[in-house]
């Protein structure tokens, strides 16, 4: 006789062995939100934008920034992946920069990467950001 408890473990053991061997098949792109800096960092002479991503899977994807077209990593705090209800996780990551930079870089993005999958891109552009 099977017990409700040995039931779960089986499904949950089941769910995990199909997503396991269906390579690709699972992979969900998360949905990126940038936020743009405050008027009142910009008066204190920073910017911080904060990243969004929400709705992906599995939890290896990665988040990026780019300033002006160039990879950058100084400045950047990154959250662990969380699980949601739905089975998806979200992350976010934080940028800061000093202000001037915010306003001269022409572009700043936020990549959501993973190995063998189309990266998922968000970008402001300063001078379309009001302050």
């Amino acid at each position: 006789m099977i017990t409700v408890k040995e039931v779960v473990t089986l499904t949950v053991i089941n769910c995990c062995v199909f997503r396991l061997g269906s390579g690709d098949v699972g992979v969900v792109q998360p949905t990126l939100s940038l936020l743009p800096p405050s008027r009142v960092e910009l008066e204190q002479g920073r910017a911080a934008l904060l990243c969004l991503a929400t709705g992906g899977f599995p939890s290896d994807w990665k988040l990026g920034w780019k300033v002006g077209g160039s990879s950058r990593s100084a400045g950047v705090s990154d959250s662990p992946g969380v699980l949601g209800k739905d089975g998806t996780y979200s992350r976010s990551s934080a940028l800061t920069l000093p202000a001037d930079q915010w306003r001269k870089a022409g572009s700043v993005s936020c990549e959501a990467s993973r190995s063998g999958q189309t990266p998922v891109t968000q970008t402001l552009n300063p001078d379309q950001c009001s302050e």
